[in-house]
């Protein structure tokens, strides 16, 4: 319940106190990421933003480090994207993201790891940069392989919020309802096939920790959603990435609309499936370097 309240905090905060942020609304944009660097900055983090400019208008990656014992040099990398669609105050997409990229920070800041997990709240997701080279997480990504950094995996939130257990409450591409459930009530665990053997760990992981329902699939990126979030600018640089979503538009009715307020959110569910990622990244973060990757 505890960590219930505090996601809808945040939410509540990101969508309903700030509202609308992305470049055609700079100031909305400016004070979500002040708020998600003071809350890193409680949380004892040392917040290193990534600063550029958008038709003149200053844009920031802001990343906080947990840094590995042993192998400190392996990254495993958790993203959400703060900005949200134009017209939209983003609850779900993706302040709902952001809440949870927040709170396994702090839930995970007392824990030993052998690597490195580090946290990144991407700017710029939304249309007209997603795909293209102005896109947060394209920026960082970029950045990322010229440093020649060693990101095992790279984690992306996006839309956690929506749950149901209503029947066909939850749709899908062509062919993939013969496969999955027709009710909404899971996460789903997103990768393409090259990075389905660390999906699988990661799934696992996820499961041994915790009891909400989940769903994985590797898959062509090219099926609509599969590519949707932060995660693609990973693949595009060679490394292994996943989305962590509870499938968006196939099942939330108020997918980049005006209607994705915080009142729309199941802050329980929500809270189960953080304190599950936290928990499985915190246990891949432990083990032994050819667990966390490898060749797939």
């Amino acid at each position: 319940m505890a960590l219930a309240a505090r996601l809808e905090s945040h939410v509540r905060m990101l969508a309903e106190d700030i509202g609308e942020r992305n470049i055609y609304h700079p100031d909305a944009l400016a004070e979500a990421s002040t708020y998600i660097e003071n809350i890193w900055q409680e949380q004892g983090y040392r917040v290193t933003p990534q600063t550029y400019e958008v038709e003149g208008i200053p844009c920031s990656n802001l990343e906080v480090t947990h840094a590995g014992i042993t192998h400190p040099e392996q990254i495993l990398l958790i993203g959400a994207h703060y900005d949200s669609v134009s017209g939209s105050p983003g609850a779900n997409d993706n302040g709902s993201g952001v809440a949870a990229l927040l709170e396994i920070a702090r839930l995970l800041k007392g824990v030993e790891t052998e690597c490195t997990v580090r946290f990144v709240a991407f700017v710029n997701e939304e249309s007209p940069f997603f795909f293209r080279e102005q896109m947060g997480s394209m920026v960082y990504a970029r950045e990322a392989r010229k440093r020649n950094d060693d990101i095992r995996l790279m984690i992306s939130l996006e839309m956690l919020g929506s749950y149901s257990e209503r029947p066909r409450s939850q749709r899908y591409p062509p062919l993939f309802r013969f496969f999955y459930p027709d009710r909404a009530n899971f996460i789903a665990f997103v990768s393409n096939l090259r990075s389905r053997r660390t999906l699988h760990r990661f799934s696992a992981a996820f499961r041994r920790h915790s009891q909400f329902p989940a769903e994985h699939i590797a898959t062509f990126s090219w099926i609509p959603g599969v590519a949707w979030s932060d995660h693609l600018a990973f693949w595009r640089q060679g490394y292994r990435a996943l989305m962590v979503t509870d499938t968006a538009f196939y099942r939330y009715s108020h997918y980049h609309a005006a209607t994705d307020l915080p009142d729309e959110l199941d802050y329980i569910s929500m809270a189960a499936v953080t304190q599950g990622v936290a928990h499985a990244v915190a246990s891949l973060a432990r083990q032994a370097t050819e667990s966390v990757s490898g060749a797939d």
